[in-house]
């Protein structure tokens, strides 16, 4: 299987947890397929967690709970392919899964063979209950080498949370993308620790084995499984989903299609937005900045308070010779995030600027040379592209 750009794709767990069925992965199937997620590159519908019964068969078989999939997972799969898109179902590789159903330590061979025969194109591969005494990169190496003698393409997910530096030799072992960080939760300090936590692994991250910072929560608003915390806005979930953009992480929605708000779902699909995550170079960006905030006004004592290591400021090379550039700003106060553009290779003496324009407002801001810099409110972030100019 070759992987060009991240996986674009929808997950039950954030919003569903233990609460699946064959109804709500056909319903979500269908609404995704009507509201043009497929056409925006959504691709994968995975079911998580919960989906099995407690014991295997005679044969040593996983078995789908007949109460949530009445019809089997052949079935199941047959009809998200019928509308097309690609099939993904969850495992584990310890001795149970996180929510203690069956898991494929040394049924390896037999599950991904099962899996196969369902016609399942996407394995999400958690890390709960693993023996101490094993290793984890052989045991994630044993369950790809078994996805590739299944006679079936597999997109393997590993999750092993980030033990033992996965950056460092999930690629090595055939993986198509690696879960670095813990379970994310609905809130503002969850996705923006999780992200900035892999700030200096991403330039291990690309095409063929992607580092993935865990699913969307975009679109939730306080409902579901990971809803943890106080409950993001609109601004939040912006950020959220420009930093996965940017990052080049997998795009795998966590949210309820079926049910999204206009806001998140206009968000989820923005074309520029998706583009800059797709973009053919597959590169990751570079921090050109990463430091304070300094928030000034009548309203602080003193005038001014310094907020520090809470901006952050990406700089990502393009195909076609464009760039994406954004702004993050983590500080509980508004101020300003920089781009002074010999931080990423364009000094005054080049004779060059750049031209500007918002991604996701259309708004053309001009040709500007030597910085451009920002002032964002709390929480707030910008995207915007450019194009050198010769001035």
């Amino acid at each position: 299987m070759i992987l060009i750009t991240p996986p674009m794709g929808w997950n039950s767990w954030n919003t569903f947890g233990s609460e699946i069925s064959d109804q709500l992965i056909r319903e979500t199937a269908l609404s995704m397929k009507e509201k043009g997620y497929l056409k925006a590159g959504y691709q994968y519908i995975v079911i998580d967690d919960c989906w099995s019964l407690k014991e295997r068969d005679s044969e040593g078989r996983l078995v789908p709970d007949p109460a949530k999939f009445p019809r089997g997972m052949k079935d199941l799969a047959d009809y998200v392919h019928s509308l097309g898109f690609k099939f993904g179902m969850y495992s584990c590789a310890g001795v149970q899964t996180c929510a203690g159903y069956p898991s494929s330590y040394d049924y390896e061979f037999i599950d991904a063979k099962t899996f196969a025969s369902w016609g399942v194109d996407y394995l999400k591969y958690d890390f709960c209950n693993f023996p101490a005494s094993a290793d984890g990169l052989t045991r994630y190496a044993t369950m790809s080498m078994a996805l590739k003698a299944s006679g079936r393409d597999i997109l393997f997910a590993a999750c092993n949370w980030g033990t033992g530096e996965p950056w460092k030799w999930m690629k090595s072992i055939g993986v198509h993308m690696y879960r670095s960080t813990g379970d994310i939760q609905d809130n503002f300090k969850s996705f923006s620790s999780i992200a900035r936590s892999q700030l200096p692994n991403f330039c291990m991250s690309g095409s063929n084995c992607f580092n993935d910072i865990d699913m969307l929560t975009v679109g939730m608003y306080g409902r579901g499984n990971v809803a943890l915390g106080q409950a993001c806005t609109d601004a939040d979930y912006q950020t959220q989903f420009a930093l996965w953009c940017m990052l080049g992480a997998p795009l795998m929605l966590g949210g309820d299609v079926r049910n999204m708000k206009e806001y998140a779902e206009k968000l989820v699909l923005h074309p520029g937005l998706i583009a800059i995550n797709q973009d053919a170079e597959g590169r990751v960006p570079q921090v050109v900045y990463q430091g304070r905030v300094v928030a000034t006004g009548p309203d602080i004592e003193g005038g001014w308070k310094e907020y520090p290591d809470t901006g952050l400021t990406l700089f990502k090379h393009l195909n076609d010779h464009e760039f994406a550039i954004g702004y993050f700003n983590f500080a509980p106060a508004g101020g300003e995030i920089p781009l002074i553009f010999a931080d990423a290779g364009l000094p005054s003496v080049s004779g060059f600027g750049l031209h500007l324009m918002d991604v996701i407002s259309g708004e053309d801001l001009g040709v500007h040379r030597d910085y451009y810099n920002l002032h964002l409110a709390s929480h707030e972030s910008r995207i915007l592209k450019g194009r050198l100019v010769q001035l």
